[in-house]
């Protein structure tokens, strides 16, 4: 049996069997997506990556706690550390001192794609991706380099305003 070694450079396909595996065996985006990042797919990365996928948007710690009842909340930290290390997914400061995470859009870490803006609901305290908003340019002074960016808008969503 031949062994497939996994790593930049060298990706796994959505076909690709995983180590130790036979041909034809499936991997599903999530472990593709692990396998490409170097991070062994287990079975709690594999769930707070689907989680990740599966909300669309956003989220604290404490809503993937929620979600995932199952798990524990360190367990998930550090996978989430883990994911933040390896730029599967990056870190959005919504200013309310909580941190959320989403995942990254590019192949093989965080691309200016991933900085889009956000909307922060003041009552229900959930983040929203505005995707289709476009972030103005802003002109640097000589000398500066940016290597993220946080444009967050505080305001009330369509859900919370129609029950005001």
């Amino acid at each position: 049996m031949s062994k497939i070694e996994i790593t930049k450079n060298n990706p796994p396909s959505p076909l690709s069997p995983l180590p130790g595996e036979g041909p034809g065996v499936r991997l599903s985006v999530g472990e593709t997506s692990l396998a490409s990042h170097g991070i062994k797919p287990t079975a709690m990365r594999l769930l707070v990556y689907d989680e990740l996928e599966r909300a669309r948007r956003p989220l604290s710690l404490r809503e993937l706690e929620e979600r995932m009842v199952t798990a524990d909340r360190s367990t998930i930290f550090r996978t989430l550390t883990l994911f933040l290390d390896r730029h599967i997914v990056h870190g959005i400061e919504d200013g309310s001192g909580t941190l959320l995470y989403e995942l990254c859009r590019g192949e093989e870490e965080c691309t200016p794609e991933d900085h889009h803006p956000h909307f922060y609901c003041e009552r229900c305290q959930r983040t929203f991706c505005l995707d289709d908003v476009h972030i103005p340019q802003v002109p640097l002074p000589e000398g500066f380099t940016p290597l993220s960016i946080n444009y967050m808008i505080h305001g009330l969503c369509p859900d919370c305003l129609r029950r005001s």
